[in-house]
C-alpha cells in the first residue's frame, strides 16, 4: 500500500519549518471536501506519521493546507495585514495507491514552491 507524506522548508531562513498547522482534505466527485487529517509539522518540518496509510490510502482528489501566515506571525516576520500568503493550499492527485506520494513545500512570506518528491 502507498502513503503520503509533506516537508515544510521556510526559505527565508535556509530550514524546516517547525509548528505549521497542516490540513489534509479529500475532495468528493461533487466537489464538496472532507477534513480527514489534521496535524502539526515537527522541529524537522515533517509529519511524526504519514497523513495517509494502509486502508485511508485510496486513489482521489485530495488538498493540502498550511497555514503559512500562522506560522511566520510566530517566527516573528513583520507582516501587512493582510498578509500575502494566509493559507497554502495544494490540491492534487493520486492515481496509484501503491506508489508513495511526498508533497514538499518550500515557502516564504511572499512565494511558495511545490513539487512531488521522492
Amino acid at each position: 500500500m502507498g502513503y503520503l507524506t509533506t516537508h515544510i522548508l521556510d526559505t527565508t531562513k535556509g530550514m524546516a519549518a517547525a509548528g505549521v498547522k497542516i490540513q489534509l482534505f479529500r475532495h468528493d466527485h461533487n466537489g464538496q471536501k472532507e477534513l480527514i487529517h489534521s496535524t502539526i509539522s515537527n522541529e524537522d518540518g515533517r509529519c511524526d506519521a504519514p497523513l495517509l496509510d494502509k486502508q485511508d490510502f485510496v486513489c482521489g482528489v485530495y488538498e493540502l493546507e498550511f497555514a503559512i501566515e500562522d506560522y511566520f506571525r510566530q517566527q516573528g516576520v513583520p507582516l501587512p495585514s493582510p498578509s500575502f500568503l494566509n493559507l497554502v493550499n495544494i490540491r492534487f492527485g493520486i492515481s496509484d495507491d501503491s506508489s508513495h506520494y511526498h508533497i514538499p513545500l518550500l515557502v516564504s512570506p511572499y512565494s511558495y514552491s511545490t513539487y512531488r518528491g521522492s
